[in-house]
C-alpha cells in the first residue's frame, strides 16, 4: 500500500492532549501500516507569533495531502486578536460541508427515544459566520446590522451530500431552513434540497422548517435521519443531536471539500467540542471524538481496503470499550483519558490479530 500523509494540526490545552491520544491509536505498531504525519503548531501562542501564517501553511499542506486531523484551539475573545483558525482553514481548502453523526453509545441511555444514527450535514461557510456587521446611532436608538451571503454552490454541496449520506445510512432526509420567513435567502437552500430530492427519488424526503425540526427530534420514534442545515443552524443542532446520544464527545466532525465532479478532494477530521479548559491537565477528558476522527480519516484513503477495514475496527473498538464499562466521567464512568485510550488500543490490536492482520 502507498503511505498516505495526514496533516496534523496541533492545538491548545485539552484539545492538544486529546489529539495526542488519538495519534497513539493510529501508530504503525497498532494498525499494522505506516502513516506519514506532517505536523503544524496551531496553538494560540504560535498563531499569534506568526500572525496566522502557520494556519495558511497548514491549509496549503492539507490541499496537497488531502487529509487533516485537527485539535481544538482557543479562540480569543478580543476581535483584534488572531481569532479562530477555522474560517481560514475552511476558506483555503474550499470546505463546503461539515458532517457530524450522532450514534448510539453502548451502555448510555439516549434521550427522546433516539436509537438510530442522525447525521447533521451543515454548511461549512457562508451565512452568519463571516457576515459583515456594523452599528449606527447611539443610546437606545442604536441600530445593529448584519449582511449575510450564501452561494448556490454551497447550497448544492450540502443538499447533494445529505442525500448521498442518506443513501449510505438508509435514512430519511429531514428538516431544512426557515424558507417561509426568508423565501429569497433561505429559499435558495430549499430549492437545492428539492432538486437533490429529484435526483435521488429512492431516498425518503421530509422537509421541515428548522424550528419544527428541533421540536420533532424530541418526539421522534428513532428512525435514522440526515438533516441538511444552514451554517449556524447546523452548529447549534449538531451539538444538540450529539448530546441526545449522551455526549458531544461521542462522534467525530468532518469538514469536506469537493472537486468539480463532486469527488472529495480534502477531508479534515476533528472533535466537535472545544478545548475544555477546566479539564486541562487532569487526565479526565473523553478522547472518543478525537479517536473516532483519526479512524474516520482512514476510510477516505482511496482504494485502500486495509485502511478502510482498520477505520471500521477503530470505530468498533471505541464503542466496544464503552459498552464494556470503560467510560470517562462525562459518560458516568471512572476511567481516565489514558485508560480509555489504552483500552481502545488493546481492542484494535485484538480485532486486527483475530482477523489475521496487525499484531
Amino acid at each position: 500500500m502507498n503511505r498516505q500523509t495526514i496533516v496534523v494540526l496541533q492545538g491548545d490545552e485539552t484539545g492538544q492532549e486529546l489529539l495526542e491520544e488519538a495519534l497513539r491509536v493510529i501508530r504503525p505498531e497498532v494498525i499494522g501500516f505506516p502513516i506519514t504525519l506532517e505536523c503544524f503548531d496551531l496553538s494560540l501562542a504560535n498563531r499569534r507569533r506568526t500572525q496566522n501564517g502557520i494556519v495558511h501553511e497548514a491549509a496549503a499542506a492539507m490541499r496537497e495531502a488531502g487529509y487533516g486531523l485537527k485539535a481544538a484551539t482557543i479562540t480569543p475573545e478580543d476581535r483584534r486578536d488572531v481569532r479562530s483558525p477555522n474560517a481560514i482553514l475552511r476558506s483555503e481548502i474550499d470546505g463546503k460541508v461539515i458532517v457530524r453523526t450522532g450514534r448510539r453509545i453502548p451502555g448510555v441511555t439516549p434521550l427522546a427515544g433516539i436509537h438510530n444514527p442522525i447525521s447533521v450535514v451543515r454548511m461549512a461557510v457562508d451565512g452568519a459566520y463571516g457576515a459583515k456587521e456594523w452599528r449606527e446611532g447611539e443610546g437606545l436608538d442604536e441600530l445593529a446590522f448584519r449582511t449575510e451571503r450564501m452561494t448556490r454552490r454551497t447550497c448544492y454541496a450540502v443538499a447533494e451530500y445529505a442525500f448521498r449520506q442518506a443513501e449510505r445510512m438508509s435514512a430519511t432526509v429531514f428538516g431544512g431552513p426557515k424558507y417561509t420567513v426568508s423565501p429569497i435567502y433561505e429559499g435558495m437552500f430549499k430549492e437545492e434540497m428539492d432538486a437533490a430530492a429529484a435526483r435521488h427519488p429512492a431516498v425518503p424526503y421530509e422537509p421541515q422548517l428548522i424550528d419544527a425540526t428541533f421540536a420533532l427530534l424530541l418526539t421522534s420514534v428513532g428512525e435514522p435521519r440526515v438533516i441538511p442545515t444552514l451554517n449556524r443552524d447546523g452548529d447549534i443542532l449538531s451539538d444538540l443531536v450529539l448530546q441526545l446520544f449522551g455526549s458531544i464527545a461521542g462522534a467525530e466532525s468532518l469538514l469536506l471539500s469537493f472537486d468539480d465532479e463532486f469527488q472529495i478532494k480534502v477531508v479534515m477530521a476533528e472533535a466537535p467540542h472545544g478545548t475544555a479548559p477546566r479539564l486541562f491537565g487532569r487526565n479526565l477528558a473523553n478522547p472518543m471524538a478525537m479517536i473516532l476522527a483519526a479512524g474516520a480519516l482512514l476510510a477516505f484513503f482511496p482504494g485502500d481496503r486495509e485502511a478502510h477495514r482498520v477505520s471500521k475496527v477503530i470505530e468498533e473498538a471505541v464503542f466496544q470499550v464503552v459498552g464494556g464499562g470503560t467510560k470517562t466521567v462525562d459518560l458516568g464512568g471512572q476511567s481516565s483519558t489514558t485508560e480509555f485510550t489504552e483500552a481502545v488500543i488493546a481492542g484494535v490490536r485484538e480485532k486486527l490479530s483475530v482477523n489475521g492482520s496487525a499484531t
